[in-house]
C-alpha cells in the first residue's frame, strides 16, 4: 500500500503507480466517498465522444448534396454502367 501526507491545503499527491494503474492525468477527474470509516476513490471517465458529437464543427466546402440526394441510387447507377 502506497502512502501519501495530506498538505495545509488538504491536497494528496495520488502516488505514481496508482495514477498509472488506473490512467489517472492532468486534468482526469476524481469522485471521493466514505464509507465504513475508508475513503473510497473512483475515476470519473469521460464519456468516448461520437462521430455525431462533432457534427457541425467543420466548415463545408465545395458543392453542397441535393436535399433529394440518395447514394445507393447514385452507386446503383454506377454499377449499371448508367453514368
Amino acid at each position: 500500500m502506497e502512502a501519501s501526507t495530506v498538505t495545509s491545503k488538504g491536497q494528496v499527491t495520488i502516488p505514481k503507480e496508482v495514477r498509472r494503474a488506473l490512467g489517472i492525468r492532468q486534468g482526469s477527474r476524481v469522485a471521493f466517498a466514505t464509507k465504513n470509516g475508508k475513503v473510497e476513490m473512483r475515476v470519473l471517465h469521460r464519456a468516448p465522444e461520437t462521430v455525431e458529437s462533432g457534427h457541425g464543427m467543420l466548415e463545408a466546402r465545395g458543392k453542397k448534396l441535393p436535399p433529394d440526394f440518395d447514394a445507393a441510387s447514385l452507386l446503383a447507377a454506377k454499377r449499371d454502367g448508367k453514368r
